[in-house]
Order: C-alpha cells, then structure tokens, then sequence
C-alpha cells in the first residue's frame, strides 16, 4: 500500500492537530490527592481524601494529610483556613488528629465560623519529622460543587506568633 506525500502531510497534520488539543484542554487529574492544573503549585500541595463521596448537601469526612517531610519543626497548633464561599460546616467535637497514624489527644479545637478557619491544639507538641492526618468526621458538604483550597499553617512550640505556612489540601466536591 503507498500514500502519497500529500496524503501522509494531512495525516500528520491531524494528527499534531489532534495532541495539541487534546493537550491544551483544561484538565483536573486526581492521583493519590495530587491535583493537576489547580493554580496550586505541585511542592505546595497537601494529600487528602473526602471518605463519602463528595456530594453537595450531605455528610462526610475528610481525611487532610501532612508528609512527614513538610513537618519540618515540632508544632504546637494547626490552623486550617478554607474560602469564605465554602458553606459547609464542621463539628469540632468530631475532629481528630492522628500523628505517625496513631491518635493523639487534643487540648481543644476551636472553629471560627467567622473568620473561615479552625484550630487544632494537640496537648503536646507534634515532633518533627511525623506524618499527619486531620480526620474532620461529620462534615456538612457545601452546597455547591466545586474545588474548595484549605491551607494549613501551623506554629511552632516557643515560637513567635508566626503561623507557618505548610502547603493546601484541595478539596472536590461534586
């Protein structure tokens, strides 16, 4: 079988035509909580999972993960904050903090309806070098879907009150 030059020409040019599309397509890709395209950049992203699905209007849990390599100091108190659009609502009774995946005791946890974020005061300081998860259980979802950014910040045992910034757990519900 031959083709002729022409028609080798348009092939490719489809072709070209066709990748270039495809990858110039606004894409959101979801791999173990990593978020392609989301505006956050890839070394400032934090794991996370939503346990139920994701659904507006209904209950879940969200599962916000710090690697051990971002822990880089002890802390003493997290603070997530998340979008003044995000109309869901939380349940600090219902909140948990896990450190090397064994559960630690919380002082207090505080929700500050108001101002758009929670803190989360473990009753001893979080060593360095550990893996995180916040478990937020009993989580109203907003109403609508959307991809909603909590970012953590974070202050260290004698520390300044200087909240450090740890990195953004996206949050997809849809």
């Amino acid at each position: 079988m031959r083709f002729s030059k022409s028609s080798l020409r348009r092939t490719a040019l489809a072709g070209t035509i066709a990748t270039l599309t495809v990858l110039s397509l606004p894409v959101i890709t979801h791999s173990q909580g990593l978020t392609i395209f989301s505006g956050v950049p890839a070394e400032k992203q934090l794991s996370s999972r939503v346990d139920f699905g994701g659904n507006p209007s209904a209950f879940d849990r969200y599962r916000l993960r710090i690697d051990k390599k971002k822990m880089k100091l002890a802390v003493a108190q997290f603070v997530i904050d998340y979008p003044d659009y995000f109309d869901g609502k939380f349940d600090p009774k219902n909140i948990e903090l896990y450190v090397n995946r064994k559960k630690v005791a919380l002082q207090e946890v505080k929700w500050d309806e108001e101002n758009f974020f929670i803190e989360i005061f473990p009753q001893e300081p979080v060593p360095a070098g550990s893996s995180v998860e916040i478990m937020l259980s009993n989580v109203k979802n907003p109403r609508n879907n959307g991809m909603y950014y909590f970012n953590c910040r974070v202050l260290t045992p004698g520390d300044v009150s200087l909240l450090r910034d740890i990195g953004t757990w996206i949050i997809e519900i849809s």
